[in-house]
Order: C-alpha cells, then structure tokens, then sequence
C-alpha cells in the first residue's frame, strides 16, 4: 500500500507488499524489496532496501556523503534485511573511494543515530540513540554501541563489542570487548554478550585466557600474539587476526 501523498521517482522499483506512508519521497534508483514498510516523511534515495525493513518517520536514507570531496559521484547505501531505522536516523551513501554504505542484517538503530559515507556495518549491530559513526568505520557483527557514542573515522569495532554511554572511540576495540571512559579503553569482556549468543564455556574461558595475555601480562605486544595465536578457539583467532589488521591500532585497558 502506497499513501496517495507520497512522490515516487519512476526509476524507483518498489516490489510487493511495501508499505510507504503518507508524504514520503521515494527518489532515484531506489529499490524497496517486500515486506518492508517505510514510514510518514521518510526521504530515500539511491539506497537498496532489503526485505521486511522497517523504516520510521522522518529517516533520510541514502542521502550524499558529508565529506567535502564529494562531487556527486554515483554512489548507493544498502540495507539489509529485516533492518529497523527509528525516527531521524541517517545513513549517508559512499564516496568515490567505495562508492557504497553497506549495513547489515536485522540492525536496530535508534532515534536519530546516524552511518556516515563508506561504512560496512555487520549483522545484528544496535546502535542506541544520538550514537553516531564517523565515515569508512567497520562494525563487526553483533556489536552494540550506546547512547551517544561517537566513533571516529577509519574506526573498526569488532564483532560482539558492547560501547558504552557515551564514549568517544578513536582506536580499533578488539572483538568481544567491553570499552567504556570519554576516550575509549578497554574494560573487560561482553561476557554477557557472549553467552546470549551461545558461544560455548570453553571458547569463553579461552577468550578471557587471551585476554589476560595481552593485556595482564606485561609483555610485549607482538610477544602476548605469538603465544596466543596458536589456540584452537576460534573466537582467540579472530582476535588475533583483528589486531594483526588493525591500522590505527587498539584500545587497551586504562
């Protein structure tokens, strides 16, 4: 169902069984995939909206990149499905560098959080309220990131973070990390994360044995990586590879 009131651009694909309520503009190469529903005033345009989304009222959604560079070059935002944008949230599209904003699978992000241009957010990422994410950031999968965080450019969360209220995050945060403070350090694990996700107590006592190496230890580095890089948990290889990968380097406990 279409409201009378709404503008759709003719090279909008709009597939069956979407919902657009009243006065939103739909724009130019917008596709809308079925089951989503998109609310009163919402403006969209040159995005990809995947299955049974839920878009609410007054949401801006592919809209150009705050970047100074940009110069009209093509360039979309794709949202995956079963996703939910609450009232005022943004998602800019790319830039030239990657010309796409790419987010995930059944996301919430709440009132007025805001993906800048070139972000690749994983699956099942929350971002609470006035959160907002600085342009080229990854998110890994299942991360939650609070209220009014703020995460700088070329950022990386890793998968099952948990950001608290209103920390300002400027180095990459380790999978499966709790950080926390006005400038982000590391504050335990997201045990609790963990085990709403089912990982298995022994991946769990293998992550906080990692973690203990690298942080608790007082050795190098490069020396805590060698001596846990060999484990069999697959959750200690994935933070070890992160780190390995990691270009502005990580945040370590205060």
């Amino acid at each position: 169902m279409i409201h009378k009131t709404a503008v759709i651009d003719k090279t909008a694909i709009i597939e069956n069984d979407v919902i657009i309520g009243a006065y939103a503009v739909i724009g130019k190469d917008v596709t809308i995939k079925s089951g989503t529903t998109i609310g009163s005033n919402v403006y969209i345009e040159y995005a990809e909206i995947g299955r049974n989304c839920k878009i609410y009222n007054s949401a801006s959604i592919g809209t150009p990149p705050q970047d100074l560079s940009y110069d009209n070059e093509l360039s979309k935002v794709y949202v995956g499905d079963g996703t939910t944008a609450r009232e005022f949230v943004t998602f800019n599209r790319g830039t030239k560098k990657t010309a796409k904003t790419v987010i995930g699978r059944n996301c919430y992000f709440m009132v007025s959080s805001h993906i800048a241009h070139d972000c690749r957010i994983g699956d099942n990422v929350i971002m609470a309220n006035y959160s907002a994410v600085g342009g080229h950031v990854e998110i890994g999968d299942d991360a939650f990131i609070s209220a009014h965080a703020g995460i700088h450019q070329f950022t990386k969360i890793g998968k099952g973070t948990m950001t608290s209220l209103g920390t300002t995050v400027t180095m990459d945060i380790i999978p499966y990390a709790l950080c926390a403070g006005y400038r982000a350090a590391l504050n335990g694990l997201n045990l609790v994360g963990m085990r709403r996700k089912e990982i298995a107590p022994e991946e769990i006592d293998a992550v906080k044995g990692a973690y203990r190496t690298l942080f608790m230890s007082k050795i190098l580095l490069k020396d805590a990586l060698a001596e846990i890089e060999q484990s069999a948990s697959v959750c200690v290889r994935e933070i070890v590879e992160f780190i390995k990968n990691s270009k502005r380097g990580i945040a370590r406990p205060v």
